[in-house]
């Protein structure tokens, strides 16, 4: 999936408008649209404001480690073999968020 389609798919499970996007990362209305339909390659640090906007942060994992990061990730932070249910302990991702605001 491309930075594009990601960034798209977030802003849309968001419930957010292309407009309610763009004001929130500082950008035209016009620059999302064209950047959702594959019209301009944005600058990076347009590509950051959208994620930033959106609550995401930028990850770069080696291309090799990517279907592990993604598994993990899906798993909810959980071990391999870690227990699941309510006796489960916490797992990485829920311990991390404890340390949130």
């Amino acid at each position: 999936m491309s930075i594009s389609d990601e960034l798209t798919r977030a802003r849309k499970a968001s419930g957010r408008t292309q407009q309610a996007l763009a004001a929130a990362a500082g950008l035209s209305r016009m620059t999302v649209q064209r950047f959702e339909a594959g019209e301009v390659d944005p600058r990076v640090s347009t590509l950051q404001e959208m994620a930033r906007a959106l609550g995401m942060e930028w990850m770069l994992v080696p291309r090799a480690l990517r279907p592990d990061v993604e598994a993990f990730l899906r798993s909810n932070g959980r071990i391999l073999g870690q227990p699941a249910g309510t006796d489960a302990p916490p797992s990485v991702v829920q311990t991390l968020l404890k340390g949130q605001p």
